[in-house]
């Protein structure tokens, strides 16, 4: 055999492969007629339906949650919280990175029950102005911007400390006869693995094959799906919720009724004409819509400086008060219903019994603490 040259391969001998074959067989002897044991799926074996789907989860086999509580929480940040709207392309990172923290220790303490919505803000507004309607195919290029705004907050959750995947609501969801519709099987299986999904506004497929918008107010009644119930939809904003007065900070109306929201319509601003989502119009319009599917949705006002935003896991009626909000569920906040008289709003003298004294607030509990505490 010459230098560098390697030897030659045995030629193989099939009488010897059934020899030694036999002989592995007599070594783990199997009564005749006992059935082989059938291997169990461990972490890394998929079990397969009939047509070889992933199987989900029964309902039935889910951990529970303490009653008033969502299994699911969807926390959108809005736009308006992180850049100027005005604009085609303002992005503040400093801003993203205190949110994205917020939200890492949401994800830390309720492992698995967290899916975050990015607002489209300045990048997803101006990639949706002036569109032209002959092109069927002309918000396309709304899928990029809002892809770019994922990646900064995919990259903000990353330095926070915790895993957070993008999500392509393109590739997701399209139009159906009965509506949009989505496929969550991956959404499922990143919560499984204590993943944070991130999702954003988007353009999707239409039944006759050409784009249309679908805005990030829109995007979380994807999620309003059985396997995921209850689901809360808290949408953080710059406006402590749907205001009664005139000022930015004043009081809110405390509930709407997601089946006749014209108490909602009859408060809201004239939207500006910078802005593309119909303003707090189209966010009343498409909360009511998934409330009427059955989600919890809230609108509160965001602080990067918050302390934690632990309270947006607790029941309604624990909610700091602190942090004024308009819900929209067809649940009756319990305080609204102990009235004897119209209530209030929020921030104003506040809700009383029928004996004229204010209703007693429910014990706290401490995993849910004051957003400013």
């Amino acid at each position: 055999m010459l230098p560098g040259e390697l030897p030659d391969a045995p030629t193989p001998d099939p009488g010897r492969a059934r020899r030694l074959g036999r002989t592995l067989r007599l070594a783990h002897p199997r009564r005749r007629g006992t059935p082989r044991r059938r291997r169990r799926p461990g972490r890394h074996h998929r079990v397969r339906g009939a047509r070889g789907g992933a199987v989900s989860t029964p309902a039935a086999a889910r951990p529970s949650v303490p009653a008033g509580e969502p299994r699911t929480l969807v926390v959108k940040v809005g736009g308006s919280l992180v850049s100027d709207k005005r604009t085609d392309d303002h992005l503040d990172a400093a801003a993203v990175r205190a949110y994205a923290a917020l939200v890492a220790d949401l994800v830390r303490t309720f492992p698995g029950r967290t899916v975050f919505v990015a607002g489209g803000g300045a990048l997803g507004h101006g990639a949706v102005r002036g569109l032209d309607a002959a092109d069927g195919f002309a918000a396309l290029g709304l899928t990029r911007a809002t892809f770019a705004v994922k990646w900064a907050w995919t990259a903000a959750f990353r330095e926070a400390g915790i895993r957070a995947l993008p999500l392509q609501v393109t590739a997701m969801c399209a139009d159906q006869p009965s509506g949009a519709v989505a496929d969550l099987t991956v959404v499922r299986r990143l919560l499984a693995e204590g993943v944070l999904p991130v999702l954003s506004g988007d353009c999707i497929l239409t039944a006759d094959g050409g784009l249309r918008i679908h805005g990030s107010d829109h995007v979380p009644g994807m999620l309003v799906d059985g396997s995921l119930a209850p689901v809360r939809i808290v949408t953080l904003t710059d406006v402590p919720g749907i205001l009664t007065g005139t000022g930015p900070g004043g009081p809110v109306l405390p509930w709407v009724d997601p089946d006749d929201p014209s108490s909602a319509h009859a408060l809201v601003w004239e939207t500006a004409p910078w802005d593309t989502s119909d303003a707090m119009r189209g966010k009343v319009d498409a909360l009511a819509a998934h409330a009427r599917r059955g989600a919890e949705c809230v609108i509160t006002r965001g602080d990067r400086a918050s302390a934690s935003l632990h309270h947006l896991f607790a029941p309604m009626d624990q909610w700091p008060a602190d942090v004024p909000h308009t819900l929209i569920s067809r649940t009756r906040p319990a305080a609204l219903s102990r009235t004897s008289s119209a209530p209030s709003p929020t921030g104003g003298a506040g809700a009383t019994g029928a004996d004229g004294t204010a209703p007693s607030p429910p014990p706290s509990d401490p995993r849910f603490t004051s957003a400013r505490s």
